[in-house]
């Protein structure tokens, strides 16, 4: 009985004397042995019989086959109806494979039984024999029919297949001038069996000038056939997968349509690098619109001009000239297909960084807007642009080699001491000391020993002055500067009104031994703490409320500040004494007093002072706090019970604070307080606890110094609610529900290299399902800034950051900063009281020529968002929150213009100030959008701080001007927030 072979391959052979050996010889070299080769000689009237004998004559693994079919899937069909093997392979004539393809594919198969297929990566040959980087489409793993739905992912001989399934299948369908391979692939793929990936390089695929593939038409017509059959029932298929019956799921814009106008980009991109100029529109006009498929658009181009040009990566710049013109125009084409020239624009500005990315540089490379040259690191010279240039492109050489490379905008000539000051941030200062002399055109530097700091290459440039740098009109920085001046002038002539400097604000006065100083400071301005507010209001009455019923004769008011309280318990007494340490407040209080007959003021330090005797009532609230510690608060406590005639009432109300009892609500002050005090006074002799008024908040004890024959009872609890409104100066000091880590606790205990730079967009209710990504429910934010502040985080500004990592100190505690994009209102209605209230700030990005419209770069996705005006932005400045810019219109920079770039930088960054009153150093790139112009653009536009879209902590290794953030979703849950931020502290 006749061995059947492990793997049947197909080698459809016509007019293949040049390539066929090359193609045999790979089987011969194979890893495996197991295997037999169909050789189908389609009709050839060159020596491709004679060179197929050879190879029959000499191994018995190799058969041959005639046909007339003339094409290569009818060839292939022949050879399947006579193979053996339990896999099948199919090796066109002019390809090959590695020596392992066979071992390594197998063994893929055999530790997934229940695969229909295996597939590997693959590399081009071009006619020179330069081979292009390997692909490998790993989506076929994962999803392959979804994926052969859209695209032919997988060279002809990248695979082995079931054998059985493909006789099953009907093998090739001869009805197609093209695309047939992929036709059998989606059929196969339909089955919804298993696809096995071989993550390397081990099929090579010959690319000829006369290959089919290369008739854009033909393929087109072909493929339009087995894109629609993709999408839809096929019928050639008698079991299909469930899943896949009706075709492939056309769902996120991943239609037929799209998929046919993906391959009509591929080919258009083609016939560009093979000089046939043909664009035709209206293939592409399914093609999704919009910045995120800009990059796509990119690789599509770039993978078709490979083929077309028959270039390898490193030479496509240098044969710009043979196909730029065309391919300026495809893609000018596409930028009116999607009515977006700014994303025409990013795809050129990509296009021609990835052709200059893989070049040398050997020779100037002028392309559409971009001049890619070589630079000397140690002379550069001076560049005069040529008209349309935007950007340059740069290897920087040092002993024949390149150093460096550098890309950035270029508005106009760049001078050497731009090349200077370019150069130093790229190439490491120790490569370039032994030069500095030459730079400066003169000899090196004088050196004053080991130790001297010769790194700076400026240093050997000092000559050059700051008025130098821009004084050529012509030069980058001339331009700069008239864009500077131009914006300057706008903002000035603006009608809204600049925003004075932000006062400073007044220091708290220390704690100190001096307590009559330190008092005095505090009422140095008046009313300090707000007492005419609701809140403090509603706590006056319920310390009324607490007063014994009856008549009250002589009452003590220690600590009475400004009276506010004094004239609402006088009329509740028959005589009043009003102290306080301070005369100021004294006097105040006083006057405030004037029309109350009954009280009497005086200066009074209740600690270092004698108390009067013999007081039916003494209040003391709100003050005991500032005793030095428990022990005074005890001498304090012996003083009242003295001044106390029996029976007398003591009457205290002091808020909780987390210092006692880190597990529940309280103000997050360094000191005790109310559960503190009232233990100590209801522990002192001659004291028993009547009653307590007790909120969340604070707690009012009314304690009764005892008689000689006073029995002590159970004291009366009262648990009221809150009702008045917590002014934010209260509340940002409030830890609702405890807190799990102390602010001060971590910031003497814990130092850290990185810190979470969270990102977030708007704070509503409801809005664009399309936007829910970007928006958080004002609960859900609320949630979070809780969860921070009981875990002890406070929030800093971007310039703290960036003065940290300057200056590579490590973060002291646990700082978090807050950005928002966009400046929407809502982050005014919403975000910034929660933040407040959480004694938190951020960080704002505004669009400044949209400040006061709405966000109409979200149009597409329902009704745009209100945008902050101008004069609320100025009402939050003065109230601590920051700003910074977004750039002027929302535009996605790397479909900017250098100019346009600079311009926008520019003008937000002025207008900030204008509004702010605050020097303006941070921006965060629209769309977290960012090219390799904008970091050295926006220093060079006063920017020290920037956010791109790289995503993750801030660390002090981090670029200050290309930052990354932390995207707050507001689809993820509350659980999610946590992880993310707890994984940065570890």
């Amino acid at each position: 009985m006749a061995h059947n072979p492990l793997v049947s391959i197909v080698v459809p052979a016509h007019n293949a004397e040049a390539t066929l050996a090359r193609a045999l010889d790979c089987l011969l070299d194979q890893e495996i042995v197991d295997w037999e080769a169909i050789i189908v000689d389609d009709a050839s009237t060159d020596r491709t019989p004679a060179i197929i004998a050879g190879y029959v004559e000499h191994d018995a693994r190799f058969r041959t086959l005639s046909s007339c079919a003339c094409s290569a899937a009818g060839a292939r069909n022949s050879g399947i109806s006579t193979a053996r093997g339990r896999w099948l392979m199919f090796l066109d004539a002019d390809d090959w494979v590695d020596a392992s393809f066979l071992a390594k594919m197998l063994a893929a198969l055999k530790t997934a039984l229940d695969a229909v297929a295996a597939y590997c990566g693959s590399r081009r040959v071009m006619p020179d024999g330069e081979l292009t980087p390997s692909t490998i489409s790993t989506e076929v793993a994962i999803q392959p029919f979804e994926t052969f739905a859209r695209r032919c992912a997988i060279r002809t001989h990248a695979l082995l297949v079931d054998r059985e399934t493909i006789v099953e299948l009907g093998g090739f369908d001869v009805s197609l001038h093209t695309c047939e391979d992929w036709d059998l692939w989606q059929r196969l793929a339909r089955l919804g069996k298993n696809w096995v990936m071989v993550d390397e390089p081990l099929a090579f695929y010959r690319i000829s000038p006369n290959a089919l593939s290369r008739n854009s038409s033909q393929m087109l017509a072909d493929a339009e056939i087995v894109i629609a059959r993709g999408f839809s029932p096929d019928p050639r298929v008698k079991h299909p997968a469930s899943a896949h019956a009706n075709g492939a799921i056309e769902a996120n814009g991943r239609t037929a349509s799209v998929a046919l106008a993906w391959f009509a980009l591929w080919h258009a991109a083609s016939d560009c690098g093979s000089g046939s100029r043909s664009i035709i529109p209206q293939s592409l006009r399914a093609l999704p619109a919009g910045r995120k498929w800009a990059r796509e658009a990119v690789k599509v181009v770039f993978d078709g001009l490979m083929a077309g040009s028959l270039s390898v990566p490193a030479q496509l710049a240098a044969r710009w000239d043979r196909f730029g013109g065309a391919l300026t125009e495809l893609i000018v084409e596409l930028g009116k297909v999607w009515g977006d020239p700014a994303t025409a624009c990013r795809v050129q500005f990509q296009l021609e960084q990835m052709l200059l990315d893989f070049d040398d540089l050997a020779e100037p490379r002028r392309l559409t807007q971009t001049l890619g040259i070589r630079v000397d690191a140690r002379n550069p010279t001076l560049l005069e642009l040529p008209e349309g240039i935007d950007q340059t492109y740069a290897c920087l050489m040092m002993d024949g080699r390149i150093e460096a490379r550098l890309q950035f905008g270029a508005l106009g000539t760049v001078t050497r001491r731009h090349w200077i000051e370019l150069i130093q941030n790229v190439v490491p200062a120790e490569r370039l000391v032994d030069s500095a002399g030459r730079l400066a055109g003169r000899s090196p530097v004088p050196q004053q020993g080991d130790g001297a700091d010769t790194s700076n290459m400026i240093a050997a440039e000092a000559w050059l002055s700051t008025a130098e740098r821009g004084s050529d009109r012509d030069s980058h920085f001339g331009k700069l500067a008239q864009l500077a001046a131009e914006a300057r002038d706008l903002v000035q002539s603006s009608a809204e009104p600049a925003q004075p400097p932000a006062a400073p604000r007044r220091a708290r006065p220390r704690h100190n031994k001096d307590r009559t100083s330190f008092w005095n400071g505090y009422f140095a301005t008046e009313d300090p703490w707000n007492y005419g507010s609701l809140y403090e209001q509603e706590k006056y009455q319920r310390q009324l409320e607490i007063l014994l019923a009856g008549p009250i004769g002589r009452a003590l008011e220690l600590a009475c500040a400004e009276g506010h309280f004094t004239r609402q318990l006088a009329p509740r007494v028959g005589r009043l004494t009003a102290t306080d340490i301070s005369a100021v407040a004294v006097e105040r209080a006083r006057a405030r007093c004037s029309d109350q007959p009954n009280v009497e003021f005086g200066v009074l330090d209740f600690m270092a002072d004698t108390l009067p005797g013999e007081m039916d009532l003494i209040f003391c609230s709100e003050v005991l706090y500032y005793l030095d510690d428990l022990a005074e608060l005890q001498r304090f406590a012996k003083k009242i019970v003295e001044a106390l005639a029996p029976g007398g009432s003591f009457i205290s109300a002091h808020a909780f604070v987390l210092r006692d009892n880190v597990e529940r609500t309280g103000f997050d002050w360094n000191t005790f307080g109310a559960q503190a005090i009232s233990e100590t006074l209801a522990a002192t002799e001659g004291l028993v606890l009547e009653q307590s008024i007790q909120t969340e908040l604070y707690r009012i004890d009314r304690f009764r110094r005892l008689s000689p024959d006073d029995v002590a009872t159970e004291p009366m609890i009262d648990h009221v609610p809150i009702r008045a409104p917590i002014e934010i100066g209260v509340a940002r000091n409030i830890v609702w529900g405890g807190a799990r880590a102390l602010r001060r606790d971590v910031a003497r205990s814990e130092r850290r290299q990185r810190i979470p730079v969270l990102m977030y967009h708007s704070v509503a209710a409801e809005g664009p399902a399309a936007l829910a990504r970007f928006r958080l429910t004002p609960a859900a934010f609320a949630s979070q800034m809780a969860w921070l502040r009981a875990n002890g985080f406070h929030a800093i500004g971007s310039q703290q950051l960036e003065g940290s990592i300057a200056n590579r100190q490590p973060f002291v505690g646990r700082p978090v900063l807050i950005t928002f994009d966009d400046g929407f209102q809502n982050f005014a209605d919403h975000a910034w009281p929660t933040l407040r209230a959480n004694d938190l700030t951020a960080e704002v990005f505004l669009v400044t020529d949209l400040v006061g419209e709405s966000a109409q770069w979200d149009a597409d996705s329902g009704p745009p968002t209100q945008l902050m005006d101008a004069g609320t932005v100025r009402r939050l400045a003065g109230e601590g929150a920051f700003f910074g810019s977004h750039l002027a219109t929302h535009r996605a920079i790397d479909g900017l213009s250098t100019s346009d770039l600079a311009a926008e930088l520019l003008r937000s960054r002025m207008f900030v100030e204008r509004w702010t009153g605050r020097p303006t150093t941070a921006f965060a790139a629209p769309f977290s959008v960012t090219d390799r112009r904008l970091g050295r653009l926006a220093k060079e536009c006063g920017y020290r701080i920037g956010f791109g879209g790289r995503h993750g902590p801030a660390d002090l290794d981090c670029d200050p001007i290309d930052l990354p953030r932390i995207e707050i979703r507001g689809d993820r849950s509350l659980d999610d927030f946590v992880a993310i931020v707890e994984a940065v502290l570890e």
